[in-house]
């Protein structure tokens, strides 16, 4: 087993290794993507050229080359390489990793936690101080964002540096590298390098698992149906409860919400095939129709509950299509966010002003007593008058001032609701001129 503390990147016993192990970069010069960091000028080329290295947190999905950038970024800058993966390691193990640094402190030691965002605060507490005193150089590599999972006053003595997913040219170039390199006897045909780079999804150590079995398939070229054997069931990048996950859900609502039908459809068709429970995906339909369609067309929350209940009935695959076909009607009609926009109003006026008691006349009466107490006198049953309107009445409280909450656009059926509105509330400035609205 290797050191690991020691700084070289080449393991002496990696004769079995995986492809993706035997395929890791040493130098910058062979690291392949995240030309936004890395490219002539830019943040990590610069302390790379340096020999320099500073605290920071690699942040992006799996595969796309973080423990490797920061091996090479400390073997750039003459560092020890102290590494720990936060899913086995506790506070003992940060622990004598930062006694292991104080024994040599001629020269930096990196301190490596892989998957950062596994770490509770008080395990993120632990390694705060070391870093503030230079003890250790601290990087981490996390996949989810770190705003949310990294304490703040860690958080604010690094740089947040984001790796991007591979292009399809990175996955290309990192294939043929490999069959050059590792797998000089087989060749790959271009259909199949095609659908190689598809079943990676951006990911290098999954194109390389892909290509290492796919390899072992073939004989002499590795076709389309090599991949596919090699690949199984694959699935789109979707971390269920991760910023995948949250990034494609708010896609596919800001695209029903813009009137994208088509986009709507790729989203759900992402969430899906990526693993996402068909029943999330419906209630955040609902939610949808509610907030963003409203009473511009009320048939929209109702084909939600109709797809939702559809979906339970059916299952998977056959219950899909009922979530498709109301996302596609929801991205389609007229858009309304009135009745979400009063509703939040209409909170916070509650939370900030006091809690006026009811009128007399609104109150309940179903006793005597209450009766004696005046508990509905003076009320106006709306049914008895002209339009079933009774013109000029108040049903907020006495001290409150008027006040409007909803507003329905002029468009779709919310068109008619505002003229209907409109019509009622000249009534009541005839019948109430001292109207306080």
């Amino acid at each position: 087993m290797p050191d690991p503390s020691s700084n070289s990147l080449i393991d002496t016993d990696a004769a079995d290794e995986p492809l993706a192990a035997r395929m890791r970069p040493t130098s910058l010069a062979d690291f392949v993507g995240q030309r936004h960091l890395l490219g002539a000028g830019r943040p990590l080329a610069r302390l790379a050229d340096a020999g320099r290295i500073a605290s920071m947190i690699l942040w992006g999905p799996p595969g796309t080359g973080k423990t490797t950038l920061a091996r090479i970024l400390a073997h750039a800058a003459g560092a020890r390489w102290t590494s720990l993966s936060a899913v086995l390691s506790g506070v003992r193990d940060v622990r004598a990793a930062i006694e292991d640094a104080r024994q040599h402190p001629n020269v930096a030691t990196v301190l490596f936690i892989d998957e950062v965002h596994r770490f509770n605060k008080a395990q993120q507490d632990a390694f705060l101080p070391h870093v503030e005193r230079g003890t250790v150089v601290f990087v981490g590599a996390t996949t989810e964002n770190p705003s949310f999972e990294v304490n703040a006053a860690l958080l604010s003595r690094t740089r947040v540096y984001v790796l991007r997913t591979l292009a399809d040219d990175d996955l290309a170039t990192l294939a043929r590298r490999a069959l050059a390199r590792e797998l000089g006897d087989i060749a790959i045909d271009d259909d199949a390098l095609r659908d190689l780079v598809t079943a990676a999804d951006g990911d290098a150590r999954r194109a390389l698992n892909t290509l290492e079995i796919a390899a072992q398939l073939a004989t002499d070229t590795i076709s389309s149906a090599h991949v596919a054997h090699a690949s199984g069931q694959g699935y789109r990048r979707f971390d269920k409860g991760g910023d995948a996950f949250y990034d494609q859900i708010s896609a596919l609502h800001k695209a029903v919400r813009g009137s994208a039908p088509d986009a709507a459809l790729y989203w759900l068709a992402r969430m899906l095939d990526g693993g996402c429970d068909p029943l999330y995906v419906a209630r955040r339909v609902a939610r949808m129709a509610s907030e963003d369609i409203g009473n511009a067309d009320p048939r929209g929350l109702q084909l939600a509950m109709d797809a939702w209940d559809a979906y339970r009935r059916l299952g998977s695959p056959e219950g899909e299509l009922a979530l498709a076909q109301a996302v596609v009607y929801l991205a389609s009609v007229p858009k309304s966010n009135a009745v979400y926009a009063a509703f939040n109003a209409a909170r916070d006026f509650v939370r900030t002003h006091p809690g006026y008691p009811v009128p007399a006349r609104l109150r309940n009466a179903p006793t005597r007593l209450a009766e004696q107490l005046g508990h509905g006198e003076g009320y106006r049953y709306a049914h008895d008058e002209q339009d079933a309107y009774a013109a000029g009445e108040r049903y907020l409280p006495d001290e409150m001032e008027d006040v409007r909450f909803y507003d329905p656009p002029d468009r779709g059926l919310e068109r008619r609701v505002r003229e209907r509105l409109a019509i009622l509330r000249a009534r009541d400035r005839a019948t109430r001129p001292t109207s306080r609205e």
